[in-house]
């Protein structure tokens, strides 16, 4: 639907002029500075933005589930022409138990992990009114409703027993129990697997036409905004800057701040050999901060005299009346569409031929659990050059993180496999390796607030690394960490900070700077920039590139996501079920042609740009390694199985192309000719 008839009907939610603010230390602090928008029954809305700037503020107001320290200074929300913010208590609790839903990031927190998911389901139909036997059958429709296979099992299931994409369906069915006229999702696929994401995202779209309901989704990822959402708007520092169609928006931005973020982004397959990403400089502003122009003057490249005294109107683009933009030059945008990188190119190298750091050979790992041997990690052979970049890709429970932890010697290999540093075995379990080993090979978690000790100063959590990996003590090893800081863009200020003072990327920062205190030949990195901004997931993307090409590091990098890994490896590998399926060049593995499973990973991919691709669905979960198929083990789920050979023998992984290999058994000339057909599933 488009933002012509979002106009000409009843918006299911009208959000008019909305200011909200946070009472911290007694003082009213603005968060949110004006935003209007509507979405009309049926239409999709997206709000992107950095986090801080407003988005989830704007969705908690919408349903009036602000916490207890923030109020609507001003302003109204409509859903469906009723105005939420007069409602009283028990008109706001039926309001949120029939009009309204939201779906949260985290399924596994929106539910009651000793509760089985039946008695959750059946208790959001009973607060409807229901009968207990007629909630029991409206839980198992609400289940086949969202494509849950086999729902009496499922409804006999705790939460944890389920994956997250099982656990999100679940969430999803619950929202829709009452035929919710406004569906707000906050970031819904953060953290699933590229094929799960797609499965989510397809459901939202088939539910929304089957209801009619207006869904209002927030997320950092552009491309699912792109390909979910009908029109989108820009949020920065709690005003919404530009505003349109989706498309128009990211093909064709009109304020600086869009700019920014698309410009972030590793667009178009680019590479890290090629350039280093863009950047925005800057960081957002704080709640509260006064702000009486231009919000984003600070940060914008082109601010003058006239962005710093007055205030942009909403400035229409185009003649359709679908656009504004919040910016005294829309003229001079493609000044900053077409401008160089921050970085000059040039400052980074791929790693040529250096020699091996890094190899496993014929490596497994077998966890015991209730007497049962459940295998991880199955004959895995991987090597790792000097300065190069390995990416490891596949769904949950594939085994990427095992294998992270085997490398490390967290994790023990089972007998006959070896975990080889610089030509030498080392030991496989971290107790047993030498002081060098362990510093020569370090990691970078996730989730830095994990990771980093809340209670120290940067300068103390660095200071301990410095001198437990490298013996330095003293004013030397002080020298160290502000060289060490220097050289991760941290300031001196940053030092005698704690973690819980910095943003996220600062956090992640000190994170890199803490794995980087003993000249490491080699870092794991673990989805380390999952939970960012764009804008700052490409400053440390730079950031590891730059280390990288300065120290000779090799990095084994985890992710899911797929652009990132583009950008940054030189090679990858792809898991499932614990064994190699395929592996190769980074440009080799993006263009084919490719195992089945890497075929359906890339198209899952959301794309920002809106590249058109054959979406292959795969059918069904990942196994359980405790009970893996026979043959191939991918063969239940592939869209190109042969009947008669796949489920009877595992192929080997065999060469298809210089330093490519894949486990398949399908010919490479026949895989060829068969992926020039799209192939939908």
């Amino acid at each position: 639907m488009s933002a012509v008839s979002a106009s000409r009907t009843t918006a299911a939610l009208a959000v008019e002029n909305l200011e909200v603010a946070y009472t911290v230390r007694g003082i009213d602090r603005a968060v949110l500075r004006g935003v209007s928008f509507s979405i009309a029954p049926g239409e999709a809305y997206g709000l992107v933005g950095e986090s801080g700037c407003g988005k989830s503020t704007t969705a908690y107001a919408a349903l009036r589930y602000l916490p207890r320290n923030g109020k609507i200074v001003r302003g109204r929300v409509l859903v469906g022409g009723d105005d939420v913010t007069g409602m009283n208590t028990s008109q706001l609790q039926r309001f949120r138990a029939t009009e309204a839903s939201m779906v949260y990031q985290d399924p596994a927190q929106a539910m009651n992990p000793s509760v089985k998911i039946g008695r959750q389901l059946i208790e959001s139909f009973t607060l409807l009114g229901q009968s207990k036997p007629v909630a029991a059958k409206s839980a198992l429709d609400a289940l086949r409703r969202v494509r849950i296979a086999d729902p009496v099992r499922v409804m006999d299931r705790y939460p944890f027993q389920l994956s997250g994409g099982m656990q999100q369906r679940v969430v999803i069915a619950m929202a829709l129990a009452c035929d919710p006229k406004l569906l707000v999702l906050d970031e819904p696929t953060t953290g699933l697997d590229a094929t799960v994401e797609a499965e989510v995202l397809d459901l939202v779209r088939v539910l929304r036409e089957e209801s009619n309901a207006a869904v209002l989704l927030i997320a950092h990822n552009l491309g699912i905004i792109r390909s979910l959402c009908d029109r989108v708007g820009v949020m920065y520092a709690g005003r919404i800057v530009e505003e349109g169609p989706s498309h128009q928006v990211f093909d064709d931005p009109q304020h600086p701040y869009t700019v920014g973020l698309l410009r972030s982004l590793p667009r178009h397959g680019v590479r890290k050999t090629e350039r280093a990403l863009a950047t925005i400089p800057g960081i957002l502003p704080l709640i509260g901060t006064d702000l009486p122009t231009c919000v984003f003057v600070d940060r914008c490249p082109l601010a003058d005299d006239l962005c710093r005294d007055e205030v942009p109107p909403a400035a229409p683009v185009g003649t359709e009346g679908l656009r504004f933009t919040r910016c005294h030059h829309p003229d001079r945008i493609h000044e900053l569409v077409q401008a160089p990188p921050d970085v000059p190119i040039g400052i980074l190298s791929s790693s040529g031929a250096n020699p091996e750091v890094l190899e496993l050979t014929h490596v497994s790992k077998t966890f015991r659990q209730r007497n049962v041997n459940i295998p991880a990690l199955v004959d895995v052979n991987l090597q790792l050059a000097e300065g190069e970049t390995l990416g490891i890709v596949g769904e949950s429970g594939s085994g990427k993180s095992t294998l992270a932890k085997t490398i490390l010697g967290i994790e023990s290999a089972d007998s006959g496999g070896a975990v080889s540093l610089d030509g030498h075995t080392v030991a496989p379990n971290t107790t047993g390796r030498s002081a060098n080993d362990k510093r020569a090979m370090q990691m970078v978690f996730q989730n830095p607030d994990s990771a980093l000790n809340r209670s120290w100063s940067v300068r103390r959590i660095l200071m301990r690394s410095v001198e437990k990996l490298t013996g330095i003590k003293g004013d030397e090893a002080n020298a160290r960490v502000e060289a060490l800081a220097a050289h991760l863009r941290l300031t001196p200020r940053h030092l005698d900070l704690k973690p819980r003072q910095l943003s996220g990327g600062l956090k992640q920062r000190v994170a890199i700077a803490r794995a980087f205190a003993g000249d490491p030949r080699i870092v794991v990195c673990d989805e380390p920039t999952s939970a960012l901004d764009v804008s700052v997931q490409a400053a440390i993307l730079n950031l590891l590139a730059d280390l990288q090409s300065e120290e000779k590091t090799s990095y084994v990098f985890i992710t899911h996501d797929m652009g990132v890994v583009r950008y940054l490896a030189d090679r990858i590998a792809v898991m499932y079920l614990g064994r190699i399926q395929e592996v190769g060049p980074t440009d080799d593995v993006f263009n084919g042609p490719n195992h089945p499973y890497t075929e359906a990973l890339l198209s899952a991919i959301p794309s920002v740009d809106g590249e058109p691709t054959s979406r292959i669905r795969l059918e069904g979960e990942i196994p359980s390694p405790a009970n893996p198929p026979s043959g191939c083990v991918f063969h239940p789920r592939c869209p190109r199985v042969i009947p008669g050979v796949c489920e009877v023998s595992e192929p080997p992984l065999r060469e298809v192309a210089p330093g490519h290999a894949m486990r398949c058994h399908i010919p490479i000339e026949q895989l060829v000719e068969l992926q020039r057909k799209p192939l939908t599933v």
